[in-house]
């Protein structure tokens, strides 16, 4: 990484997990993009991490939509020429709550459901990390952490939850295949499971708090040269696929 202040995008950062994660690389001095679909809450979001004397800013972004993420690209160009860390935080979880696994199944799940976990959950961070690729590439630097789940585990599936499952095991491919590609080029591209963390996703039966599911997000995004890309990891731990 080069001598000037390094650049990092999160996306659904209004709340959360991703807030957290956006506090967290606020506080390694990282110029962190606080991004999210709802512009009143992700302003209010960043003008609080801002209050606690950290470099945030917010940008609105939809993953959806690629004329959204094409602006997000043309922002970070023009403001900072660079891109250090992308953390694919945002995502949707259709299937019902968290906690109550019989109200969704794959024997009856609809297909209008599975497309609309894929949009946001694969075809989403798909869509950011192909845009905002040149960004790392020009400068040879580059960490990308994708935010899965223990629930994607093929070694662990189960019939609950279809529409969550197949978008973030889709993910998990994605991880490995751009992991892949960009193995030569010093750009580092991990999953991540945070446990089950109480968020409006997760949940209040939830056992962890969005800063306690920090650690292995944060040690990802900051990995060193000869750090792992590739991998799929829970507190800091390889787990199967």
């Amino acid at each position: 990484m080069s001598d000037q202040q390094p650049v990092a995008v999160v996306t659904g950062g209004n709340r959360g997990i991703g807030f957290e994660i956006s506090r967290q690389l606020g506080k390694l001095q990282y110029k962190t993009v606080l991004t999210s679909r709802d512009g009143l809450k992700g302003k209010a979001a960043a003008d609080k991490l801002q209050s606690e004397g950290l470099d945030v800013v917010y940008h609105p972004l939809d993953v959806t939509r690629p004329e959204s993420v094409h602006r997000l690209l043309e922002f970070l160009g023009n403001a900072f020429g660079r891109l250090d860390v992308l953390v694919n935080n945002a995502g949707i979880f259709p299937d019902g709550a968290p906690d109550k696994p019989q109200q969704s199944s794959v024997l009856d799940v609809s297909v209008d459901v599975i497309e609309t976990a894929f949009d946001t959950n694969l075809y989403g961070p798909l869509r950011v990390s192909q845009a905002l690729l040149p960004l790392m590439r020009q400068n040879g630097y580059g960490r990308i952490v994708n935010l899965s789940t223990g629930l994607a585990q093929l070694s662990e599936m189960r019939g609950s939850f279809p529409a969550y499952r197949f978008s973030k095991t889709s993910l998990n491919a994605l991880t490995r295949m751009f992991a892949a590609e960009l193995r030569t080029e010093n750009i580092l591209v991990n999953a991540v499971d945070p446990g089950w963390v109480k968020t409006k996703m997760g949940g209040p039966n939830a056992t962890r708090s969005p800063a306690e599911a920090m650690d292995t997000i944060i040690w990802l995004a900051t990995l060193p040269d000869d750090g792992p890309t590739g991998g799929f990891f829970r507190d800091r731990k390889s787990l199967s696929w």
